[in-house]
């Protein structure tokens, strides 16, 4: 009996909060139906009557101090309005319609479960702060319980700019898509940067001692792509020239299969080339430069091959190349390889081993990417995102596994916060560019170009990150991470293409309230202004705009009298 009552109780308030959810315009017809027959006896038409009478005997005094009361409310509004974006980063009339009003109105989920198992009395209060700040307050970092022994100890610096982990291919992929629209998707900064790449990377000081490598060291320098593929000829007719191939395969090659024929061509003569340096490294620093180069490029060949593989289909074939490559090379983190391996790893649903890389690239001592913080906060996600809900939450606190999905997401929106809008498709994407700058637009469009199938395919995973969109606004000063930098604006337009629009951070959008009491307070002080100077002709204009409007509900009040009789109420007094 105990528990028959609580159950009848929830039963019978579901009951009410469907009604008031879905029959809420039958009440409202009802209401009025109501008041209409009972019109007589309430003496509505005398009530209005003296209301209109009382109306008309005001001043045009009255209607100025009407106005100008309601104008300097309006202020008052916006100013808090104002004051409580600029701190929390969202509106509080919002915040409050969401938080308490919807939740009155049947917003929350009755699937989800409405009590969570605490293990003590401190996680309990810790979830309850959490879930009452849980839309993106200043202080989520302490609520959240977050270890600011996190924070990394990187000093603020000036803009890096990294070579894309997951560059396109030119010839199969970024001038496919110039022919088709006539848009060039690299910018010359950018083109300019993998100049001095390859540079570094595919040449050194004894390159003009054979005659292969000497044209490559020029054709590496050439601006025109034509001028660069016909000196790759010209050095492959001399000798099997490794970077030779790599540069066809990059230009020339028109798909992605060409590309891997090109490839594995230059692994054969790169194979060749490593070997004979390694056995003459320690002869002397020319050796030793040639060894390094020839290092770099073979290592550079292998993962394109992977990425080939990967672009391809044969995702398991990729995910073991670069393992392997990984073991062979295991010094040379540079070349970002674990975010290639992270990538295929996904598309092959093996979380596991998304674990396990994680587990050993996201440390304190490793520089971050939004590769690592998105990935991690993707995976914390997934273990509660097919069963979040906002309003449950905010009602009943959160689990221990929502509060570690929360703590990663909110690490990884400080990290980047531009990526969400390209994962929510609140912004376009474009292809990514060869370099990157961390933190900035760059690199959330290069992420979100590669691993947004990822997110989609976890089920509810964009609903949970939609539900802390908010979050980046209060974290200006950082929390987790070093500042955010002020120069990524600068740079993003460098590396991006000019038909995109840079996101830029921080910058809020104004939300409707504070737009709605801005021009309620513009528009109250300008009826108080024009009722002050001109009195008579705004009462004019206000007696004709009250006519207008009540108009066509005068006409329906005339139709209803005409078919219902008038002695209707002093019938039913009888009955």
């Amino acid at each position: 009996m105990a528990e028959a009552g609580p159950g009848f109780l929830e039963q019978l308030k579901s009951c009410i909060v469907w009604s008031w959810t879905y029959l809420w315009t039958v009440w409202f017809f009802i209401m009025l139906f109501l008041v209409y027959i009972l019109r007589v006896p309430l003496k509505i038409n005398d009530n209005l009557s003296t209301v209109s009478m009382f109306l008309n005997t005001l001043t045009p005094k009255f209607y100025v101090a009407l106005t100008g009361t309601s104008s300097l409310i309006s202020g008052l509004i916006l100013i808090f309005e104002w004051w409580y974006f600029r701190k929390y980063g969202t509106s509080f009339i919002e915040q409050v319609s969401v938080s308490h009003l919807r939740p009155l109105l049947g917003g929350v989920d009755n699937n989800s479960p409405s009590n969570s198992n605490t293990s003590n009395g401190d996680s309990d209060s810790n979830r309850q702060s959490v879930s009452e700040n849980w839309s993106g307050t200043n202080d989520l970092v302490s609520s959240c319980g977050i270890d600011h022994g996190w924070i990394e100890i990187e000093s603020l610096r000036e803009c890096k700019v990294w070579r894309n982990p997951l560059n396109l291919f030119r010839g199969a992929e970024y001038n496919r898509y110039t022919w088709v629209t006539g848009r060039e998707p690299l910018t010359y900064y950018d083109m300019n940067l993998s100049a001095q790449d390859h540079q570094t990377f595919f040449t050194c000081d004894t390159d003009h001692l054979r005659p292969a490598d000497a044209i490559m060291q020029k054709a590496w320098r050439e601006r025109n792509p034509q001028a660069r593929i016909s000196a790759a000829h010209e050095a492959l007719e001399l000798n099997e020239c490794a970077t030779a191939y790599i540069l066809l395969a990059e230009e020339e090659a028109t798909t992605i299969v060409e590309a891997e024929k090109l490839f594995k061509q230059a692994l054969k003569a790169g194979e060749g080339c490593y070997r004979r340096s390694q056995q003459l490294q320690h002869h002397g620093a020319q050796y030793e430069a040639q060894h390094r180069r020839d290092t770099n490029v073979l290592v550079y060949i292998k993962r394109r091959l992977a990425m080939c593989a990967r672009k391809l289909g044969r995702t398991r074939e990729a995910v073991k190349m670069m393992r392997d490559l990984m073991k062979e090379f295991p010094l040379l983190s540079m070349f970002n390889i674990h975010e290639n391996l992270l990538e295929a790893l996904l598309e092959l649903q093996a979380y596991a081993d998304v674990q396990a890389v994680l587990a050993k690239y996201d440390d304190i001592s490793l520089p971050k990417s939004a590769t690592i913080c998105y990935t991690a906060a993707l995976l914390k996600a997934r273990a509660v995102s097919d069963k979040f809900s906002p309003e449950a939450a905010s009602r009943r606190g959160l689990s221990t596994a929502e509060m570690n999905a929360v703590e990663a997401i909110h690490r990884a929106v400080e990290f980047n916060p531009h990526v969400p809008k390209y994962l929510l498709e609140m912004k376009s994407l474009i292809l990514p560019p060869e370099h990157i700058l961390k933190r900035g637009d760059s690199e959330a469009i290069a992420y979100a170009f590669f691993h947004l199938q990822h997110w989609k395919r976890v089920e509810g995973a964009l609903n949970l990150l939609h539900s802390f969109r908010m979050i980046p606004y209060p974290l200006e000063k950082g929390h987790l991470f070093y500042p955010y930098p002020i120069c990524t604006e600068t740079a993003d337009r460098e590396l991006l293409p000019s038909f995109h629009e840079v996101s830029v951070y921080p910058k809020k959008e104004l939300p409707f309230f504070i737009l709605f009491t801005a021009g309620l307070c513009s528009f109250t002080a300008m009826l108080a202004l024009l009722t002050h100077q001109f009195p008579e002709l705004m009462g004019v204009f206000a007696k004709a705009f009250l006519s207008t409007l009540f108009a066509p509900l005068n006409f329906v009040m005339e139709k209803v009298e005409s078919i219902l009789p008038s002695s209707l109420w002093h019938q039913l007094t009888r009955i």
